[in-house]
């Protein structure tokens, strides 16, 4: 059985089957325990037999049909004096059958007109006389049926209104994943509900938009590589064929290996950029002193700062400590150095400064460059996008660089901005103290 609606509905009303086994059995159990012996109206029926034989003895007929009418207005039923025999004393009929009516295994004997046959145990002077009382039954449960039918039918129809308000959102959420599964990527549940269920379907919402950002980011990916590749790569072909028809190659051969260059840092971009992607899991964490890891950068950076004509100046050092991916932050890092010297201008220098407020490390960089309009400020963070007239292909870069630095900082809960700093750009990037909670889970929530 695969459906839950089914399952639910069959649970319901296998329920519903026992509950009426214990209406039915109860008043039976009941019925059978409520004659017994011990029982106040049995132990008082001896007594009522004493006053009615007494009247018998003492009136004959006509006193014991007044005494038995009396009780009859107080005890409800019909009650009979019978000899041995079973001749009815006020009457003079003949009711033997009153007197072997058979047993019951759940009760007292019945008549075939439903009344219950109590009967007073024999008496210990020979038994002369035997007193016996017809009652209605004070309960039959084949008389209660249509009302155990409503119940059936009100709990029935609840349940199947339960059964549907856990069923069809279930049902909606595995049509949106169908649908997504089938290429619709934009399929949402967009549920309102507070429940469990809800939960679910906001989860998938959630997968989904994540599912789609990143085939969306893979696609344009996928397409900027295609694009990057195809000018050295075509270049390279003509270079060749160049170099092959010429007397002095040596020419073709230095454009050849400029573009091998090129092709070769494109390659060791996307490699950063996918190990930033990766799998959290894989990422290395330590104990990181960033006061160190700086001052190592400004020193390898003061010589390619050096042969740009401009200089790596250190503004503020404080001491921090994150936790996190060591090679990652450093490629981060280092990415955005050299990126303010390769656009500083000449005989300027570099501005590196680490504060620390609180329970967050802040690191910046400034450079006295061209900056960057303010309305792409957010966009160079993209992958292979450039400026035009300030980050052209002959500056060096593929355009990978910040985008490594974004997805490495998100990795580690941390947060990077880049802003003009007239003149020049300013990146600064936050990241959360080794101390604090935030640097202690890094998680794919992160990655946003």
């Amino acid at each position: 059985m695969r459906s839950i609606f089914a399952k639910i509905m069959v649970w319901l009303f296998a329920t519903l089957a026992l509950a009426l086994v214990g209406f039915w059995s109860i008043p039976r159990l009941f019925e059978r325990h409520q004659f017994h012996d011990r029982n106040p109206f049995m132990s008082v029926m001896p007594m009522v037999e004493d006053d009615i034989c007494r009247a018998y003895e003492e009136g004959g007929a006509e006193k014991l049909d007044i005494q038995l009418k009396r009780l009859d207005e107080y005890l409800s039923g019909e009650h009979i004096l019978l000899d041995t025999s079973g001749r009815d004393l006020v009457t003079g009929a003949d009711r033997a059958e009153l007197l072997k009516p058979g047993k019951r295994h759940n009760g007292p004997p019945r008549l075939a007109d439903g009344r219950m046959i109590l009967m007073s145990p024999k008496r210990g002077d020979g038994g002369k006389y035997r007193f016996i009382t017809l009652v209605e039954p004070w309960f039959e449960p084949i008389n209660l049926f249509p009302y155990y039918t409503i119940v059936v039918l009100v709990v029935a129809a609840l349940g199947a209104i339960l059964a549907w308000h856990l069923v069809a959102p279930i049902r909606s959420l595995r049509g949106v994943v169908d649908r997504f599964g089938r290429g619709e990527r934009s399929a949402r549940s967009e549920s309102n509900r507070k429940d469990e269920i809800g939960e679910l379907a906001h989860a998938f919402d959630e997968m989904a938009s994540r599912i789609e950002t990143l085939l969306a980011a893979e696609r344009r990916l996928l397409q900027d590589v295609s694009h990057e590749l195809r000018s050295p790569l075509t270049r390279l072909d003509v270079a060749v064929d160049l170099a092959l028809a010429s007397d002095t190659p040596h020419d073709m051969l230095h454009r050849i290996r400029r573009d091998i260059h090129r092709l070769s840092v494109l390659v060791n971009e996307l490699v950063q950029l996918t190990r930033a992607e990766g799998d959290l899991s894989a990422l290395d964490l330590e104990e990181i002193s960033l006061t160190a890891l700086i001052r190592d950068l400004a020193d390898d950076a003061a010589l390619e700062a050096k042969a740009k004509h401009c200089a790596v100046e250190i503004v503020a050092l404080e001491n921090a400590e994150v936790i996190g991916d060591r090679e990652l932050l450093r490629r981060a890092f280092e990415n955005i150095l050299r990126n303010a010297i390769r656009h500083t201008e000449p005989g300027t220098s570099v501005q590196i400064g680490l504060t620390v407020s609180g329970t967050e490390a802040t690191f910046s960089v400034r450079d006295r460059g061209p900056g960057v309009p303010s309305e792409l400020l957010d966009a160079i963070f993209q992958p292979f996008f450039r400026v035009e007239g300030h980050r052209s292909r002959e500056s060096g870069g593929v355009g990978l660089g910040l985008a490594i630095v974004q997805r490495s900082v998100k990795l580690h809960h941390g947060k990077v901005v880049a802003e003009n700093d007239n003149p020049g750009l300013k990146v600064t990037i936050s990241l959360p103290m080794a101390s604090s909670a935030a640097a202690l889970t890094l998680g794919p929530d992160s990655l946003g």
